[in-house]
C-alpha cells in the first residue's frame, strides 16, 4: 500500500492519521512542493490516477483511490478494527455528515481566507461552525460520541482555520479541551507534528494549540 500526499495537503493529511490509527504498512511518498509555485509540476503517478491531479492518492495492488473519503471508506471496509464508522446506521450517516460539513461547509471559509485574509464573512462563516461543533460535542468525549473520521477531518480543517486567522475561540472550552486530547493522539501528533516541522523549516509560525504536539508556538 502507498499513500501520495503533501507537506500542506490537508486531505492527504486526513488519509495519512487513518491508515496510521488502523496500524496499516504503508509507504508515503510526499509529492514535490514549494510555496512560490506549490504543486507545480504535478507528480506523474498524481496526475495519471486522479482527475483533478490532486492528493491524496492511495494504490493498493491493482486498486487506485483518490479523495480521501474515498480512502476513508475503502480501509474502513478492509479493517474494521479499530472502528472509525459507527456500526449502527444512524450512528454511522450522522458521523459521515459531520465529516464532510467539515470538508464542504467549514473549509470554504477558511480557503477564502487563503486568497483573501478580509474576505466577507468568512471569519463570521468559521465562527458559527465553531459555536455548533461546540454544541455537538457537549459532554462527549468526540464530536460524533466514538472516536471517528469526523474528528481526524475537523482537527486538520480547524488547523488551516487557526493558521489562517480564524482560531477557535478561547471560550469555547469544550472544542479546545476536545483539540487537546485529539493532540494527544500518537496518530495525530506524528502526521499534524511532520506538518508543523515542516512550516517551522520554511520560516512560517505555528498555532498556539501546536505547542501541544511538541512544536515550538
Amino acid at each position: 500500500m502507498k499513500l501520495y500526499s503533501g507537506p500542506l495537503s490537508m486531505f492527504g493529511a486526513k488519509a495519512e492519521i487513518v491508515l496510521r490509527e488502523k496500524g496499516f504498512d504503508f509507504e508515503l511518498e510526499m509529492v514535490p512542493f514549494e510555496m512560490k509555485v506549490l504543486y507545480e509540476p504535478k507528480h506523474p503517478e498524481v496526475v495519471r490516477i486522479n482527475p483533478k491531479r490532486q492528493v491524496p492518492v492511495l494504490i493498493d495492488g491493482d486498486l487506485e483511490l483518490f479523495d480521501s473519503t474515498q480512502i476513508f471508506e475503502y480501509l474502513e471496509t478492509l479493517k474494521r478494527d479499530p472502528a472509525l464508522w459507527a456500526a449502527e446506521p444512524r450512528a454511522r450517516a450522522r458521523t459521515r455528515l459531520l465529516e464532510h460539513k467539515s470538508d464542504e461547509v467549514y473549509f470554504p471559509h477558511i480557503i477564502r481566507l487563503m486568497g483573501d485574509p478580509k474576505s466577507p464573512g468568512a471569519h463570521e462563516g468559521a465562527a458559527r461552525f465553531y459555536e455548533e461543533m461546540e454544541r455537538t460535542i457537549g459532554d462527549q468525549e468526540w464530536i460524533a460520541g466514538a472516536y471517528s473520521y469526523a474528528d481526524i477531518a475537523f482537527y486538520m480543517a480547524q488547523l488551516f482555520g487557526e493558521r489562517m486567522g480564524a482560531p477557535v475561540p478561547a471560550e469555547l472550552a469544550r472544542l479546545q479541551a476536545w483539540r487537546d486530547r485529539m493532540s494527544d493522539r500518537p496518530a495525530v501528533r506524528q502526521v499534524a507534528g511532520a506538518m508543523g516541522r515542516y512550516l517551522l523549516s520554511i520560516g512560517r509560525t505555528l498555532p498556539p494549540f501546536m505547542a501541544r504536539l511538541g512544536l515550538p508556538s
